[in-house]
């Protein structure tokens, strides 16, 4: 019999998430970690974007992070709504396939391609400094020539992707006035993103959370991220009606 893991044993067929349950792989990364050990990731990120994301609306992800917040989101948005997940990594894209396959996400769409300001293929190693995917090629695609019908929410946890994606994204943009919500890349690179993001006409203000979550879903007190957070955006247009009052206009 096949049993999921409410600790994040490793040696378990699947892990069990807050939203979900979800293969196991290995743990180099602070998402993955964080799956195998609190059954969430970055659940900060979902507080604030739960009272964004409504039933019927559409979600656009760049970065998969195997499918970690598209679980919650393919709930958030329900039957009448779509979440649509970018990732260019061949095999993340194949693990975040694989979770959305076996919580049977009907309303989820995988996409393996770069989302930039052009079309073709490019390598992992040009768009990602430091990358050791070597001379992986991956499609290159815009959000425009995704055609999507609606689209609500923006999300980017892709590094050194948001400047070109959101060239690429211009249509799009214009049409649904999506929030956007980003991680940003760093600091040679967070002047450059935010100063995109209100070349849009959008207003910005900075998200800070914790990677660790006290609250966590396995009820794991042991903290692997002592102090660390991400260094995050939470954008809305200016003409709009959003205001997000208690965070840091950038």
């Amino acid at each position: 019999m096949i049993t999921a893991s409410p600790t994040g044993d490793a040696r378990q067929p699947f892990w069990t998430t807050r939203y979900g349950i979800a293969t196991p792989v290995a743990t180099e990364t602070a998402a993955a970690r964080s799956l195998q050990l609190y059954g969430e990731w970055a659940e900060q990120e979902t507080t604030l974007l739960s009272g964004l994301v409504d039933e019927g609306h559409t979600v656009l992800e760049f970065g998969g992070d195997y499918a970690a917040h598209a679980l919650w989101m393919a709930q958030a948005v329900g039957p009448a709504g779509q979440v649509h997940v970018a990732e260019p990594r061949r095999i993340r894209f194949q693990q975040a396939c694989a979770n959305v396959a076996i919580n049977g996400l009907d309303n989820v769409f995988t996409h393996p391609v770069w989302l930039g300001k052009g079309k073709g293929q490019v390598s992992l190693a040009s768009v990602l400094p430091g990358t050791r995917a070597g001379d992986e090629k991956v499609r290159l695609a815009t959000v425009d020539s995704l055609r999507l019908d609606a689209l609500h929410l923006l999300k980017v946890n892709q590094s050194h992707a948001l400047v070109d994606l959101l060239a690429g994204a211009g249509d799009t943009i214009r049409t649904h006035r999506p929030l956007v919500y980003a991680r940003l890349t760093g600091m040679d690179e967070a002047r450059a993103e935010v100063d995109a993001l209100k070349a849009l006409g959008y207003r910005v203000w900075s998200h800070v959370p914790y990677l660790f979550n006290v609250d966590n879903h396995a009820g794991n007190d042991t903290n692997v991220f002592p102090g660390m957070v991400q260094q995050n955006v939470i954008a809305a247009p200016a003409d709009g009606t959003f205001e997000f009052a208690d965070r840091l206009e950038l």
